[in-house]
């Protein structure tokens, strides 16, 4: 029996890829300005753009960005698996955006034509915040599709160690809790706070400071890390003796900015203190402020400040850092 298809001849499933990549929450939103809902993509790069920032792409020529409509161009295998296998925005922009210097703003929603012409010129045809081993090929600009190319390819090499009986697994993430601001209160006049922390199917979680809503815990944890990692969940909750815990907050961490980068750059120890990441400030995610990935002592790691969601008050600090496969 013959499998149903699209107009276009192909499985009736593959666009659906596209969509489905779409419909996750950092795809959500133009990765070179921010506005909601994009319907564009540039196929060789792998990232979706709104309808604004597609012009400006198209102008650059398809040999350096590859405009297609989601719902209504006509995609090929190879496009569509490129697509899913650098996983929209935020790996994308890790490494496009890992250094954007003081004084180049990254235009918003209603930035001018002109704004956003710079910016995307910069990005993606100057190359001007790439790494440098990424920028430099031989005196000329590294094509789209050879920086696409090394992040799966980094991606792929390192998922694919199987020795330590896990499969798919990638690495390990220390988390260090070190403080929490102005949480919210769930006794009389304090409370007590926890933090679980939960990615797939492995919860950790702190120790209990009693009655303080400033609380200093200092504490590292340790996740192991597989290739389909997702988002690491945070909840804090009041330590309650005679009755359920209470939730004082939670918040959603992409770890697609420092896992991608960490893996494009390989081997820290052979690079000196450096900026290589960046998880951008959104109304859609928790982040106070952008949050940098950094090479500090041979080490990847990031420091982040997080709102808690879904209550009245409370601010966390944690320090990320990525521990690689041994070698």
């Amino acid at each position: 029996m013959s499998d149903k298809r699209s107009e276009y001849g192909r499985p009736a499933s593959s666009k659906r890829r596209v969509k489905d990549l779409l419909l996750q929450q950092h795809n959500r939103f133009c990765a070179d300005c921010n506005a909601p809902d994009p319907k564009w993509a540039s196929a060789n790069i792998g990232v979706f753009v709104c309808l604004k920032c597609c012009g400006v792409h198209r102008s650059l020529g398809s040999h350096v960005s590859k405009v297609l409509s989601v719902t209504l161009d006509e995609w090929s295998s190879d496009e569509i698996d490129a697509m899913v296998e650098v996983g929209g925005n935020s790996s994308a922009n890790s490494i496009y955006e890992a250094y954007i210097p003081q004084g180049c703003t990254k235009p918003g929603p209603d930035a001018t034509h002109e704004q956003r012409t710079k910016f995307i010129r910069l990005k993606y045809e100057s190359q001007a915040f790439l790494k440098p081993s990424l920028r430099i090929m031989s005196g000329k600009m590294n094509p789209p599709s050879s920086i696409t190319k090394g992040i799966k390819d980094n991606l792929r090499s390192s998922s694919g160690s199987r020795e330590d009986g896990v499969a798919g697994f990638i690495g390990k993430l220390k988390v260090k809790v070190i403080k929490g601001t102005d949480l919210a209160i769930r006794d009389m006049m304090t409370s007590d706070p926890y933090v679980i922390f939960t990615l797939g199917q492995q919860t950790v979680q702190t120790t209990v400071v009693n009655s303080n809503l400033n609380p200093v815990w200092n504490e590292e944890l340790m996740l192991s890390v597989t290739q389909q990692f997702g988002l690491l969940n945070l909840k804090v909750f009041d330590y309650d003796l005679l009755s359920a815990d209470d939730i004082m907050g939670e918040a959603d961490i992409d770890l697609q900015p420092l896992i991608t980068s960490a893996m494009a750059y390989g081997d820290p120890r052979m690079f000196d203190n450096m900026q290589i990441g960046k998880w951008m400030k959104s109304h859609d995610n928790a982040l106070i402020d952008d949050s940098a990935v950094n090479i500090v002592d041979g080490k990847v790691k990031q420091e982040i400040f997080i709102k808690l969601q879904n209550v009245e008050s409370g601010e966390l600090e944690l320090a990320l850092e990525w521990i690689p496969l041994e070698s």
